[in-house]
């Protein structure tokens, strides 16, 4: 018989959505197992994405998100601690007379408009304050109408969409409207097919250069994936949406149980684990080809695969040796070397993204689950959280912080919340990001590490949520069936 923590984690029994009661035969973080061939395995990590600067006050976002601690300074990527630029964001106009224009400017004004509240570094001008007249080029402009209260913004972005037989034409721009002398920062022209979709990507263009120019030259994210786990078809297949939650869709049809995507640095390749008829395996999905490619067995359950940043090498749990232990392969499966050696399971692996040099992952050997890190090579092990049930370790995009799911107080009669925290590492001082909203797990760091991604079942089930780097502006990105495990493309 599986044990209790495995057959819950799968979702088995009693809904994925449960917590074990108690920990049984050292199963820890354990993402699928409960089947006669799956008597262990691991849960998910995630690791991803480049988080780069900008000072964070940790009072200030302890004042958001929990109480002080006495910790000082923690530096993340969400532009907090900086006074953010007031921006307006004039709806496009219609360049032409084209009857298509209505429905592709909605498209563009609404993504465009998302994107840069969603960025995180803006405060943004209500639309309700903004003047009257339309404004579709830099003739419009009246600073006066922009620059003082009510809108008193200091950037405006603005431009026009214009359909002329199969493709449409944008033009962009944003200006610095304190700057009456020479407020031109941005002018962009994008031309595609005129569709919707093209509309969105071409929104996503001009947002992401604007976050670029006024976010300290860190790439926006409007352009990004994310990748995760779903059951909507009746089976848990791999799925793939745009960053806002828009645009899903199956990239699986296994029929099967299939967790923990992991998408390559480049984008080109997903690599998750999938029960197959030989038992738990890591599969590899080309999304350049749209089908599995080729990738060895090695026997035991396979689990948990994660990504070098520059793509040369995985890191996996395995339990081909008796116990799940860490392995690394290098990107074709081949040079297969164990790093660990310890009684009990280590799962959940997740390099370093800024070096490489080191691996984040869940260890039972003390009992409980926690969290460690070493050295690439297995060497110098060091301990991070000391107490509670702590899993699904995601190392940020910087290299300077580990977030994960964290039930501080565990056991019975515990008040055992189960919450996202993130941990400096140098310090080991962490900061909790959700406050008693169901159960929290597996966050996942965006490219620009403003954002994290996670799953939740405050709404009832499991769903992907976003928010902020500081635990602000939580929003729900799935509804249709359960969808968990998500992970956010590295660009």
């Amino acid at each position: 018989m599986a044990p209790v923590f495995m057959q819950k984690r799968c979702g088995i029994r009693n809904g994925e959505s449960n917590l074990p009661s108690r920990v049984d035969r050292h199963t820890i973080e354990v993402e699928c197992a409960g089947t006669a061939e799956t008597r262990t395995g691991e849960r998910h990590s995630t690791f991803q994405l480049l988080l780069k600067r900008h000072v964070l006050a940790l009072c200030a976002l302890l004042a958001l998100a929990a109480s002080c601690f006495g910790q000082d300074w923690i530096r993340t990527g969400t532009g907090l601690g900086v006074e953010k630029v007031r921006l307006a964001v004039a709806d496009f106009k219609a360049s032409n007379q084209d009857p298509k224009n209505a429905e592709l400017l909605k498209t563009f004004n609404d993504t465009l408009w998302n994107d840069l509240d969603n960025a995180g570094i803006f405060d943004m001008v209500s639309k309700s304050f903004y003047p009257l007249t339309v404004v579709g080029g830099p003739t419009d402009i009246k600073f006066e109408s922009w620059n003082v209260p009510p809108p008193n913004a200091a950037m405006l972005a603005f431009g026009n969409l214009g359909v002329s037989g199969a493709n449409v034409v944008v033009q962009g721009w944003l200006y610095d409207v304190k700057n009456i002398a020479s407020p031109q920062v941005l002018g962009k022209q994008y031309s595609d097919a005129a569709t919707p979709e093209a509309a969105r990507t071409i929104a996503h263009k001009f947002a992401n250069e604007i976050i670029f120019r006024l976010g300290g030259g860190i790439a926006g994210i409007a352009e990004s994936k994310i990748y995760f786990v779903s059951n909507r078809t009746g089976h848990k297949e791999i799925w793939a949406m745009d960053y806002d939650g828009a645009n899903q869709h199956a990239l699986t049809n296994l029929g099967t149980i299939s967790l923990s995507p992991r998408i390559s640095p480049d984008g080109s390749r997903l690599a998750f684990s999938s029960l197959t008829k030989a038992g738990w395996e890591i599969l590899m999905y080309s999304i350049d080809l749209g089908r599995l490619v080729s990738f060895p067995r090695y026997g035991g359950v396979n689990l948990s695969p994660a990504w070098t940043s520059d793509g040369t090498r995985l890191a996996f749990s395995s339990s081909r040796s008796g116990d799940p232990e860490i392995y690394v392969v290098d990107a074709s499966g081949s040079n297969l070397k164990r790093i660990t050696s310890f009684k009990g399971p280590d799962v959940s692996p997740v390099w370093n993204r800024k070096t490489s040099a080191q691996i984040a992952w869940v260890s039972g050997r003390t009992g409980l689950p926690q969290i460690y890190i070493m050295d690439a090579d297995g060497t110098n092990v060091q301990r991070m959280t000391d107490q509670g049930y702590a899993v699904s370790p995601s190392w940020s995009p910087n290299g300077q912080f580990l977030a994960f799911s964290w039930i501080r107080h565990y056991g019975p009669g515990a008040p055992g919340s189960q919450d996202i925290y993130i941990m400096d590492i140098a310090s080991q001082q962490w900061v909790q990001l959700t406050h008693d909203g169901g159960k929290n797990d597996f966050p996942s760091w965006s490219p620009d590490g403003r954002h994290i991604i996670f799953q939740s079942n405050r709404t009832g089930s499991l769903q992907i949520w976003t928010m902020l780097a500081d635990g602000t502006g939580q929003k729900q990105l799935t509804t249709s069936g359960s969808n968990t495990q998500p992970n956010w493309s590295w660009q």
